[in-house]
């Protein structure tokens, strides 16, 4: 059996999610679209979220198929896009993501968090 890593990548997106948020606040569109070291730091942390959700969707899909209306793949999705289309990245969508999808990530992922530990026991 190997080692459960469930948690850990949870973990890992709930904290990149909390980042990305935290480096928009008190900013409106116009200043993210004008600020380099802004969007780089968003876009790092939406890549880390969807190597997560990339994990997951390989080694725990049975335990993502419990939380259907969270949309893992894609996260999985858009870190491709960043990934393998970094000098076409459409900052409306980064900043769409962070305004909408992050926060409603940010809301269920605890209690998502806290039935993984349950799986646990």
């Amino acid at each position: 059996m190997t080692e459960n890593r469930l948690p850990d990548y949870l973990d890992h997106m709930l904290e990149a999610a909390q980042l990305a948020c935290s480096y928009i606040e008190g900013l409106d569109k116009e200043e993210f679209i004008a600020d380099k070291r802004t969007q780089q730091a968003v876009i790092l942390n939406l890549v880390i979220i969807g190597e997560a959700a990339t994990k997951l969707l390989k080694d725990y899909d049975w335990f993502l198929d419990r939380h259907p209306d969270v949309p893992w793949r894609s996260m999985k999705g858009m870190r491709n896009r960043i990934a393998h289309g970094y000098f076409e990245i459409n900052l409306e969508v980064v900043w769409e993501t962070v305004q909408t999808a992050l926060p409603q990530l940010l809301d269920r992922l605890p209690a998502i968090r806290k039935n993984a530990e349950d799986d646990e026991d």
